[in-house]
């Protein structure tokens, strides 16, 4: 297998296989702190790491081609752009995210938050993109199996279900943005730059709206370093570097993948359990996603 394959096939696995287990690690964390505190930290832990990263690579980078390699044209300024619209997506989602964990599962959330893998492709009629019926019928399946996730028998939908499923609208705004810069800017440098950005503005979030306590984050220390390293250092550097040269819905596929680990997790870890309807859910939504991104079959040329 090629490097270019390698990197677009195994890291975006590898990053679903991080953000699935950090469901728990949320999840157990939303009993101590609140959202905007507990991605504030997280968000600081994943800059200071980048920083550190990226000081590295730029080191040898120095080293092993001294003098050899231009900067690019606007490179600073496409690098500060994207950090800011990278952030500030990646802020939004989250602390729907989170705030959702508050009252949903980790399986449950997952599965919702899998979603980007249908808004996708769908938001890319706004770009003149011709959306394949596949995608439709995708969009068809999803709705059916969000019903049957979030409605309980009162035809209701709880509040942390609406902040999973508006998590999942930024996540895709998130991949696009990606999409759109991975191609001008280093990727771990920009990955640093946008937790910067969310923790600015999760920062003045938790100052405007929570009350932060330092006792409180230390009694889930653990979690939010594994999150802050792992699931926002590792895992976000991941997508970014798989995305360059890569169809963005291909890559969101491989990354839907988060929802299977978070339900295994979530039953492994916590002993979450899910009634029939709601697994019936999550096996729709998941013919869905994979619907979404099955290639269209080519029309015989003409004879």
């Amino acid at each position: 297998m090629k490097s270019n394959q390698i990197r677009q096939n195994v890291f975006p696995v590898l990053a679903a296989l991080i953000w699935g287990t950090a469901f728990v690690a949320q999840s157990v964390s939303a009993d101590y702190v609140e959202p905007f505190t507990f991605n504030a930290v997280r968000a600081a832990v994943a800059f200071v790491f980048l920083l550190i990263l990226s000081a590295v690579f730029r080191r040898l980078r120095r080293r092993d081609f001294a003098g050899s390699a231009a900067p690019r044209p606007h490179a600073r300024r496409d690098l500060v752009l994207g950090s800011l619209c990278c952030g500030a997506a990646l802020t939004l989602a989250t602390n729907l995210q989170q705030k959702g964990l508050e009252t949903t599962t980790s399986g449950k959330a997952g599965f919702i938050t899998a979603l980007y893998i249908v808004i996708v492709p769908v938001a890319g009629l706004l770009f003149r993109r011709r959306v394949p019926r596949a995608v439709w019928l995708g969009v068809v399946l999803a709705v059916a199996g969000l019903y049957c996730l979030c409605i309980n028998e009162g035809f209701t939908v709880s509040s942390g279900d609406i902040y999973i499923l508006l998590c999942a609208v930024c996540f895709s705004a998130h991949i696009l943005v990606i999409d759109h810069f991975t191609q001008k800017v280093d990727g771990v440098d920009m990955s640093c730059g946008q937790f910067l950005v969310v923790t600015v503005l999760s920062v003045i979030g938790m100052l405007a709206t929570e009350h932060p306590s330092l006792s409180a984050i230390l009694r889930c220390a653990g979690p939010i370093l594994y999150v802050g390293v792992f699931s926002s250092g590792v895992a976000y550097t991941l997508q970014i570097l798989a995305q360059k040269d890569s169809n963005p819905t291909v890559v969101s596929l491989l990354l839907s993948l988060e929802s299977v680990f978070a339900t295994v997790a979530g039953a492994l870890i916590l002993g979450d359990r899910m009634s029939g309807k709601e697994y019936f859910g999550c096996v729709l939504m998941l013919a869905a996603v994979v619907l979404a991104q099955l290639p269209e079959r080519k029309k015989p040329a003409a004879i």
